[in-house]
């Protein structure tokens, strides 16, 4: 593996294979090779230099870099161009539109990222339009002529009236965070915001909450609250607290470690709440807020002139314990109201005691709720709830929704009255409406009549977005019914939306979403693509990409009588991308592909990745196993307990779906999968091992009885072995039961079988799955001399997204998929 072609360059009159300092694998030596005649260590170059003289016809041959042999070059070579075009593609990340004098024209602006390979960072771009209404309902965007490239700036927060925007910059060091205040044609304000007031804002899309209240003079925000004083020690010892401090000759020690939030919120211990005035820019920490609380999300409640203003926010609460929260849903949270700071004029007797400083649970008969959102006419509060997943210990579930109508006068004498909106779907009838599942939402996502929300949702294996009425609880789909591309939402218009369509065979497209009044109350949306800069690609990509076609399947259940809800024996899908045209009677060869989770979904839309590999020639069959969020709570929650077995079968069960129906060889197929997905890639080679070709696993869980005690999330191992019951079993030492039960659910359990080639992409950053269970499964592959490459990213988390990372990685999966699967 790697050093084929170096070996071959060796003559074997240089050294011996049967040499007692050789090797029993000789391609186990990656930079040297031991001398047979000295202890000392002979580079590979002097050896091949050498034998090149003893062999004139070597002479032409040539060094490879490491872990690139002849073969994966030429691979290299032949898709590394094709890939760049696929990477190049941009994305949309928000879209503002801004309130204006006259309807018929209004501003917009679009965020924009592209992958920028040569800095390995994301290049952020903002690019302006103006909006014009056609009388026909439709608009036209006229573009600025070229976008203008952001760098360094970690958010932007247009103020409700559209005449400021905030821009945060969060310092890479330890220097100041920096707020701007611009107006439409300068900067009016700059605040440099010191470590001693407070650390970086917090922008992630989880805990960020960056909200300017309705006059405009005030800006809430959540960041890292101060790091507590270090212990100093000198020459002499340890120097007592308010002694000089910058005595040259000591230093600071480490004190007491804190946990932090796991996965990609490393060293980030507690997020907490300010307020800045952007008039003097001063900035208070809010008061009465407990310190075991974490915050997040917060808003502006409504207020009346002249009285006091009250923040509410998200609080997560721990004990002993920071387990990971990136896409745990799990984690119990509240939703709190807190009076701001900086007022002149307040009246003590708001909230119901003399406490009044004190931050209200206004959700206490409720075990979670998040995403906080206020009505247009301040009476009512929507949120999320993730109540399902905390209460079963799955990491995500389904949602629900629910309503608290808000007082004018503040005066909660206790926990708020819950209004039930949407509940948690347990079994979707038919292609009926399978519950809520999304994890985001606009700032203002309310069309006219002040209570009706337009939200984006998961259907089955497509993403959709919805209207709700949150008065009567109607959820009506408004995207395309018949249409099994998926929809993200951009920002509202008026009663209009701005959304983005797109499909695994078609490259996102801008749409327009109007309300069409038809009679007898027939009333639907129309859809018209909007022109825009922003989506293009290469004739390459394009005439690629118009060869291909896609269809979700529904697979049946097998052996349904062993599961004991409805909603787990109805059928799930997988989506299926093909040539439109075979040019052989033989089929192309299959990439199986498995998202991570278990408890998230492959969506029916545009992944760059996804389409590369189906570009040079692959057939994809992504499969929604039981487990997968979109088909209602039973099919969800007839996973935990069961995986390695369940999921497994699931996919067995859809890839002979397709060889059934002639749309794949039995003898090319290739699996690839990240997180989950990686345990049931590494899962399907051990139990299955005559079925796959070829394999990729990306951050994999191999072993969880080693992953328990590293992982930020041991709680998801109990969970997924035991079911709903490992709640109860949670904890910093399992016992010889549990680490046995681990090992049994888990791939390696099954290694004795694999003789499929397989290829490793982990981050040696990860704390999700740490990088030493993909480590001890290459290896024990190795062990057994099944083919295996392994390339660790040294500062990639559990996603492997930085941009050089990715590129490597599927360039590296495409060559090894060819070289075993083509």
């Amino acid at each position: 593996m790697g050093c084929s072609s170096i070996a071959s360059a060796v003559s074997p009159t240089a050294l011996s294979l049967s040499s007692p300092h050789f090797p029993r694998n000789p391609f186990s030596y990656f930079h040297y090779l031991p001398s047979s005649t000295s202890s000392t260590k002979t580079p590979i170059s002097l050896l091949t230099k050498f034998s090149a003289m003893d062999n004139p016809k070597s002479s032409q041959l040539k060094e490879f870099p490491l872990g690139i042999d002849e073969e994966t070059e030429q691979q290299y070579a032949l898709h590394s161009n094709l890939l760049q075009q696929f990477t190049a593609i941009s994305s949309i990340d928000k879209a503002w539109i801004f309130k204006s004098d006259t309807d018929s024209s209004q501003g917009m602006m679009f965020s924009v990222s592209q992958p920028n390979l040569l800095a390995n960072k994301k290049r952020k771009l903002i690019l302006s339009s103006t909006v014009t209404k056609r009388n026909d309902g439709s608009v036209n965007l006229q573009w600025a002529p070229f976008p203008v490239e952001v760098s360094g700036v970690s958010a932007m927060v247009p103020s409700p009236s559209g005449s400021k925007l905030l821009i945060v910059r969060n310092p890479e060091s330890d220097g100041p965070s920096r707020f701007e205040i611009w107006s439409n044609s300068y900067l009016e304000k700059e605040f440099h915001i010191p470590q001693s007031k407070h650390g970086s804002v917090y922008t992630d899309g989880w805990f960020e909450g960056i909200s300017w209240n309705f006059d405009e003079t005030l800006i809430a925000y959540v960041a890292e609250e101060p790091s507590p004083a270090k212990p100093t020690f000198n020459d002499l010892g340890y120097k007592k607290s308010g002694s000089d401090d910058k005595d040259s000759s000591s230093w600071k020690g480490q004190g007491d470690w804190e946990e932090d939030w796991g996965e990609t919120y490393a060293g980030k211990r507690q997020p907490a709440l300010f307020v800045i005035n952007i008039a003097s820019g001063e900035v208070q920490a809010v008061k009465g807020i407990d310190k075991s609380l974490s915050v997040g999300q917060v808003v502006w409640a409504p207020s009346s002139e002249g009285s006091a203003q009250y923040l509410v926010f998200v609080g997560w609460s721990f004990e002993t314990r920071k387990l990971g929260i990136k896409y745990c849903y799990n984690r119990p949270c509240s939703i709190y109201v807190v009076k701001a700071p900086h007022e002149s004029k307040t009246n003590e007797n708001e909230i119901h005691s003399t406490e009044s400083a004190q931050a209200l649970n206004l959700t206490q008969t409720i075990s979670s709720a998040f995403l906080p959102r206020f009505s247009p006419d301040g009476k009512f509060l929507v949120f999320l709830s993730a109540r399902s997943s905390v209460d079963s210990g799955a990491h995500s579930a389904t949602n629900s929704l629910h309503r608290i109508d808000w007082p004018k006068d503040i005066k909660f004498h206790q926990s708020a009255k819950v209004h039930d909106v949407i509940p948690v779907v347990l079994c979707a009838e038919d292609d009926g409406f399978p519950g809520l599942y999304f994890s985001t939402i606009l700032s203002d996502p309310w069309l006219s009549d002040g209570h009706t929300l337009v939200i984006p949702s998961v259907w089955h294996s497509s993403q959709v977005l919805l209207s709700v009425n949150v008065l009567s609880g109607q959820v009506k789909r408004i995207t395309p019914a018949d249409s099994n591309f998926s929809w993200s939402l951009l920002t509202l218009h008026g009663n209009n939306i701005f959304a983005v369509s797109s499909s695994p065979v078609d490259v996102p497209q801008v749409k327009y979403g109007t309300f069409v009044e038809k009679e007898a109350g027939n009333n639907e949306w129309s859809w018209s693509d909007v022109s825009n800069p922003i989506y293009k690609f290469s004739e390459k990509v394009s005439s690629l990409l118009s060869s291909l076609t896609f269809s979700v399947m529904k697979i049946s259940v097998k052996d349904a009588s062993q599961n004991p809800t409805k909603g787990s024996c109805k059928p799930y899908e997988a989506i299926f991308v093909s040539s439109k045209t075979k040019k052989t009677d033989t089929c192309d060869p299959l990439i199986v592909v498995l998202h991570g989770g278990p408890h998230t979904v492959a969506l029916s839309s545009f992944s760059k990745s996804q389409a590369f590999l189906a570009s040079i020639g692959y057939s994809l069959l992504i499969v929604n196993y039981r487990g997968s969020l979109g088909f209602g709570e039973e099919a969800l929650q007839s996973l935990p307990g069961k995986i390695g077995s369940q999921d497994v079968n699931d996919v067995l069960n859809a890839i002979d779906h397709v060889i059934d129906l002639g749309l794949a060889s039995p003898s090319k197929i290739a699996v690839l999968g990240g997180s989950h997905g990686g345990f049931l890639t590494t899962h399907l080679i051990g139990q299955a091992p005559e079925k796959f070709a070829a394999a990729a696993a990306r951050n994999p869980v191999c072993n969880l009885a080693l992953m328990v005690g590293t992982t930020d999330i041991p709680d998801w191992c109990f969970v997924e072995t035991y079911g709903t019951n490992g709640r109860d079993r949670i904890t910093e030492a399992p016992s010889a039961e549990d680490l046995s039960l681990f090992y049994s659910k888990s791939p390696i359990a099954h290694i004795s079988k694999v003789k499929t080639p397989t290829i490793f992409l982990l981050g040696a950053q990860d704390l999700r799955v740490p990088i030493s269970t993909g480590l001890q499964y290459a290896r024990a592959l190795k062990e057994k001399e099944v083919p295996v490459k392994v390339i660790v990213f040294p500062n990639d988390v559990h996603g492997i997204e930085r941009p050089q990372s990715d590129f490597e990685s599927f360039l590296s999966i495409a060559a090894w998929f060819n070289k075993y699967c083509k």
